[in-house]
C-alpha cells in the first residue's frame, strides 16, 4: 500500500461546469459513473502539491454512498482515509473531486489521473514516429526530380508490440530505387552503432529481394549529434558498400537535408588529438590493501580520479578516498546507498561482504539474485584482467588497460574501450566484451580500432609508455570481439563482412559457464 497525503492547501474554486451532488439521486448516479471509471483503469496517479504523483491501484480506491452523501475512500498504510465528495468532474483525462473532511475544516482538491495502458502508449509513440517518417519521406522525395515515395514505414520494434525506432523509406525513380533511413526516436549519440548496423542489414536484405528497378543507393539521414560518429564508420566500410551510401544531415526543424562528404580513410588520421599523459604506477592505500586481502581472488582495485574503487568480480562495492590526510571508506553497490564505514555501519559492511561472497560467485545458490546478474560484462572483464592470456596466449599479461579512454571522459558518445592489450609481437589489440546478444558489437569494435589507430600513428601510445618500454609494432591494431558461444548476435558475420578488410577482426566464442573458468571454444577471423 502507498501512503496518500492529501493536503488542504489546494482548494477548489467552485465553477458551474462541475457536477453538484445536491441530493441522494445525483450522488448514486455519480457513484456508478466514478466506479466505472475506477474499474476501467488498473492504476491511477493522485497529484500532490510537490508535483510528485502518487500511484494508486484501483483496489485502493473505493466510492460509495452513505446517508445520501458520496464518499471516496483510499486505503493507505495509515489505514483508511475518507472524504465526502461535494462536486466532481471527469475531463476525459483526469477525475477532479472536491473533497471535505473534519466537518469542512479540510477541503482538498483531489485529482486522479488514470495510467494509460502500455498498448495505448505504444500506439501513441508509433503514430508520432510514423508522422516523422512520412515527413522525412516527403523531404527526401523533394530532393530528386521525378521521384515518388513507394514506401514509408517503421522498422520492427525491439520487442513485439513496440514501435520501431527507424524510418524505412523507399523512393522510386524511373531507373532505380533508393533506400532512405533515419532515426525517428529521441536523439542519442550512443545509438550510432545500432543505427548503422540496422541500416546496413535492412539495405542488404531489401536489395537482395528487390525487382527492377533495383535498389542501388542507401541514404543515411542523421542529425548534427550523429554526424561525427557516423561519418568515420562509413569511411571504414568495404569499398563497394561505401560507394552506395550517401549521408545527409537534417536540421533541427526537419525542413532541410544537407549532403555530407564521407571522408577518405587517410583523412581520419589528420585530425588533431590530445596526447595521453604519461603512465604513473599508482600507490595502493593501506585501507584498499586491507580489503583486498579479504578476498584477493575476487577483488580488484581500479584507480579513480580521487582515490580507488574496489570491485568484487567487477561489481563496485567500496571506494577509498583521502579527506584531510585521512583515508575513508564508503561502501554500497548502489551510488545512492553508499555509506561511510565506521563503527555504526560495520555490521552492514559485514552483511554486504558476506552477500557478495555468497551471491557474486560461480556457485551462487540463486542465479536470479541481483548480485549475481548485475555488471556481467564487468565480471568477465575482471577475469581477463587477472590473466588475459586465457583469451590469447600471445597477449602479454601486464600492463593491461581496462576501460581505456582515447578521449577525455564525460564527452557524449565517447565510450571507453573494455580492454587495450599488447601482443608479444608488438601488435596492439582492442578487446570488446559482450555477454548478451548485441547488434552493436562489430561497429563498437570498429570505432575503437579507428581511435586507437589514430593515436598509434601519431606515436602517442609509445611516448606515453602505456606498455612500458615494449616496442609498438608499426601495424594497425587487431580487434578481438568476445562473447559466449550462444550469445553471439545472429547478424555478427554479416556485419563483419561490411567492414573494410584492412581491419582484422577476430571473433572469440567462449564457454557459456565462463564464471566458473574461461575457455575459448572457437577463434576465427570474422
Amino acid at each position: 500500500m502507498l501512503v496518500v497525503e492529501l493536503t488542504v492547501s489546494r482548494t477548489l474554486i467552485l465553477t458551474h461546469f462541475m457536477n453538484d451532488l445536491a441530493d441522494s439521486q445525483l450522488a448514486e448516479a455519480a457513484r456508478r459513473q466514478i466506479a466505472e471509471l475506477f474499474e476501467s483503469h488498473f492504476e491511477w496517479f493522485q497529484t500532490t502539491d510537490d508535483g510528485n504523483p502518487q500511484p494508486l491501484k484501483k483496489t485502493e480506491l473505493d466510492i460509495s454512498v452513505s446517508n445520501g452523501k458520496l464518499i471516496l475512500t483510499c486505503w493507505t498504510e495509515k489505514g483508511t482515509r475518507s472524504w465526502k465528495i461535494r462536486y466532481w468532474e471527469w475531463t476525459g483525462e483526469k477525475l477532479v473531486l472536491q473533497g471535505s473532511r473534519r466537518m469542512g475544516a479540510e477541503r482538498p482538491l483531489i485529482e486522479l489521473i488514470p495510467r494509460a495502458a502500455a498498448s495505448a502508449i505504444a500506439a501513441t509513440v508509433k503514430a508520432a514516429r510514423q508522422k516523422r517518417c512520412d515527413l522525412l519521406a516527403q523531404l527526401a522525395c523533394a530532393t530528386i526530380v521525378g521521384s515518388r515515395v513507394e514506401r514509408s514505414s517503421l522498422s520492427p520494434g525491439i520487442r513485439r508490440g513496440q514501435p520501431g525506432r527507424y524510418a524505412r523509406i523507399m523512393l522510386w525513380t524511373r531507373h532505380q530505387r533508393l533506400a532512405v533511413t533515419a532515426s525517428v526516436a529521441s536523439r542519442n549519440v550512443g545509438n550510432a552503432d545500432s543505427f548503422l548496423s540496422a541500416a546496413l542489414l535492412w539495405f542488404t536484405g531489401v536489395s537482395e529481394r528487390a525487382k527492377p528497378p533495383y535498389i542501388q543507393q542507401l541514404w543515411l539521414i542523421v542529425d548534427a549529434e550523429l554526424v561525427k560518429t557516423v561519418l568515420p564508420k562509413v569511411s571504414l566500410l568495404r569499398e563497394g558498400l561505401k560507394q552506395a551510401i550517401q549521408v545527409f544531415e537534417i536540421n533541427d526543424a526537419w525542413t532541410e537535408l544537407q549532403p555530407l562528404k564521407v571522408p577518405e580513410r587517410k583523412e581520419l588520421w589528420q585530425k588533431r588529438l590530445k596526447r595521453f599523459p604519461p603512465v604513473v604506477e599508482p600507490e595502493v592505500s593501506e585501507l584498499a590493501q586491507a580489503i583486498l586481502a579479504e578476498a584477493p581472488e575476487a577483488i580488484d582495485i581500479v584507480r579513480a580520479r580521487y582515490g580507488e574503487t574496489l570491485r568484487y568480480h567487477g561489481l563496485p562495492f567500496a571506494r577509498v578516498r583521502r579527506l584531510l590526510e585521512t583515508e575513508r571508506v564508503w561502501f554500497g553497490t548502489e551510488a545512492t546507498q553508499r555509506r561511510l564505514l565506521d563503527a555504526s555501519t560495520l555490521p552492514d559492511w559485514i552483511i554486504l561482504f558476506n552477500d557478495l561472497q555468497t551471491h557474486r560467485s560461480a556457485t551462487a545458490p540463486d542465479r536470479r539474485h541481483a548480485l549475481y546478474r548485475n555488471a556481467s560484462e564487468a565480471w568477465l572483464e575482471s577475469l581477463l584482467r587477472r590473466d588475459i592470456s586465457q583469451l590469447d596466449p600471445g597477449l602479454i599479461v601486464a600492463p593491461l588497460h581496462a576501460q581505456f579512454r582515447t578521449a577525455p571522459g564525460g564527452r557524449l558518445g565517447v565510450r571507453p574501450i573494455d580492454l587495450l592489450a599488447l601482443r608479444r609481437d608488438g601488435r596492439l589489440v582492442v578487446i570488446e566484451l559482450k555477454v548478451f546478444e548485441d547488434r552493436e558489437h562489430v561497429f563498437q569494435g570498429v570505432g575503437y580500432w579507428q581511435r586507437v589507430e589514430a593515436h598509434r600513428r601519431r606515436g602517442h601510445i609509445s611516448r606515453a609508455r602505456l606498455f612500458g618500454t615494449r616496442r609498438i609494432s608499426d601495424e594497425p591494431p587487431l580487434v578481438y570481439l568476445v562473447a559466449p558461444t550462444l550469445r553471439v548476435h545472429p547478424a555478427f558475420a554479416t556485419l563483419a563482412r561490411f567492414v573494410t578488410p584492412d581491419i582484422e577482426i577476430y571473433r572469440f566464442d567462449i564457454n557459456e559457464d565462463w564464471r566458473s573458468g574461461l575457455r575459448v571454444m572457437r577463434r576465427m577471423l570474422a
